[in-house]
């Protein structure tokens, strides 16, 4: 499983993410947690995607989320990995202030276990960042096991990333 080669979904979104980038000359980075780097290899899994893939971070740590994106020790500390605060501090270390960089955050509990009666197995947030926007974040409990749990995650940021550019997904 994982092959996004043949889950013709997530390629069809990530396909539909890029012309949309590729028309706005805008550029995508992932900061990805629970999903280990799913989401970038969706992308750059399709021909071309070097023209509007800058660039995906795995920040699975605390240490790592705040050594490469700048995610503050109090969110950490307060809200812990799997929260909104660090979701958005996530999506705006990635972008970096850059005219022409989106971003796409997600951190969760993909399970099986690490879940919580607060942050229950299948929990994830994620946070989207553009240019002249606010970020935007937004939370979802996912059912099933760790791999549909992470799939679920790819295939929302993806999809999430559209509407937040102003692109209807269903079309």
């Amino acid at each position: 499983m994982g092959e996004d080669a043949t889950d013709p979904a997530l390629h069809q979104l990530a396909s539909r993410v890029g012309e949309v980038l590729l028309a706005r000359e805008l550029l995508l980075v992932t900061a990805e947690s629970c999903t280990g780097g799913w989401l970038a290899k969706t992308c750059t899994d399709l021909a071309g995607s070097s023209r509007w893939f800058d660039c995906g971070l795995v920040t699975y740590s605390n240490s790592a989320k705040q050594r490469l994106l700048g995610v503050p020790d109090q969110a950490l500390a307060t809200a812990g990995a799997v929260s909104q605060v660090t979701a958005e501090a996530m999506a705006e270390g990635a972008r970096g202030g850059d005219g022409r960089r989106v971003s796409v955050a997600i951190t969760g509990v993909a399970g099986p276990g690490g879940g919580s009666a607060e942050k229950p197995v299948g929990l994830v947030w994620f946070a989207w960042a553009a240019p002249g926007r606010a970020v935007a974040a937004e939370s979802v409990v996912f059912a099933g096991d760790r791999e549909a749990v992470r799939r679920q995650s790819v295939a929302f940021a993806l999809g999430g990333l559209l509407r937040r550019l102003d692109v209807d997904v269903d079309a």
